[in-house]
């Protein structure tokens, strides 16, 4: 394990020859993990659309007119009967995602934390994306049996002011700090084909390799264009882009369970064949991801069949945590107002997309 890789270092690795790429990942992933075993995941928006974040690639964004039907908190027993149809279908863990820039106290969080205990007395791991949370925050969240927490970086720091402009991106390392002060794993990736560099896929992976210790879930998300979104006329990767991502993720973080995400309904069976073999060991599976379209369960469940693979069983790699009761909370709510940034610069083309909103 190393936390000291460099941007050069990463790039070497990155631009092998591929045959040799290939080799390489698979050697490490098979030193760390069982290469015929794939964590399966559902991915709920519990809160869907109505953000006030400007993030370039995301549809929920309210600045931005993308269709998307918005709908309010879901409720704990809607949650419960999502998530007994995901273990039913073979998943091992429910993320839920709600749109919102950052996590208050409240009603709605109270909701949270009684969904996170709901699905951990179904024997099944809760992950939540909410935005950035404070210290006491996932307290609470570790207390109801959150097994972990997802925060992506989306890209580069250097990239990053290209792709949002309403929060900072020591804001997203700040988050996973909060959560790393608890007994909650981190998930932490990014997406790529936003029209970055490779060297900026190489910072995205400096910044998730140094930290210390590396994230136990890394999402490698290709983007999946929106209409009405600023990025929506952004041709899509080629499969041998996401064949180099995965790989040399898997050699830089190799205890990692390296997370195929978006843009899987754009690869052929093949191509999700090659990310196995470079280190891919977690999919999303259900029709869709937040908003936007995915593998249906049934056709996942087919590969695994030709591929040889197995569904991994939960809390394999950490023990299934307690969850405390609400009335047994020794972490009340602050009633905090963190001062998250907001950096204020303009970027043109999300400018674009909202004055077109607006029209």
């Amino acid at each position: 394990m190393r936390h000291n890789w460099t941007r050069e270092e990463i790039l070497e690795i990155y631009n092998k020859p591929l045959m040799e790429l290939l080799y390489e990942a698979a050697t490490v992933h098979r030193e760390f993990h069982d290469p015929n075993t794939v964590q399966v995941s559902t991915l709920l928006s519990i809160k869907t659309g109505g953000c006030p974040e400007d993030c370039g690639y995301c549809p929920q964004a309210a600045r931005y007119h993308t269709d998307i039907e918005g709908n309010d908190l879901m409720g704990v027993q809607q949650v419960k009967a999502q998530a007994l149809r995901a273990k039913a279908a073979g998943s091992s863990r429910v993320c839920m995602g709600a749109a919102w820039r950052n996590v208050k106290d409240g009603e709605e969080f109270d909701q949270v934390l009684e969904m996170v205990r709901t699905i951990n007395k179904l024997d099944m791991e809760v992950c939540c994306t909410l935005g950035m949370i404070t210290e006491n925050q996932a307290q609470r969240l570790a207390e109801a049996g959150l097994y972990a927490y997802n925060h992506n970086l989306d890209t580069s720091e250097d990239y990053y002011k290209d792709v949002i402009s309403t929060r900072a991106f020591q804001d997203r390392l700040d988050t996973i700090g909060n959560v790393r002060k608890t007994n909650v794993t981190v998930c932490s990736g990014g997406i790529i084909g936003m029209g970055e560099k490779v060297e900026d896929r190489a910072g995205m992976l400096v910044a998730l390799a140094t930290l210390d210790p590396q994230p136990e879930s890394v999402p490698i998300n290709a983007l999946v264009a929106v209409e009405g979104t600023p990025m929506e006329d952004i041709e899509p990767i080629s499969i041998w882009e996401m064949v180099r991502m995965v790989a040399t993720t898997r050699i830089v973080m190799p205890q990692t369970q390296v997370r195929l995400s978006a843009g899987r309904t754009q690869m052929s069976r093949e191509g999700q064949a090659m990310c196995f073999f470079a280190g891919a060991n977690s999919i999303f599976a259900g029709d869709k991801l937040l908003t936007t379209p995915n593998p249906d369960v049934n056709e996942d469940m087919e590969m695994f069949k030709l591929l040889g693979l197995n569904p991994q069983a939960p809390f394999v790699k950490k023990a299934q945590p307690e969850t405390v009761e609400a009335a047994d909370s020794q972490h009340l709510p602050k009633g905090e107002k963190p001062k998250w940034s907001r950096p204020g610069h303009t970027i043109p083309r999300n400018e674009e997309a909202k004055a077109k909103a607006k029209a």
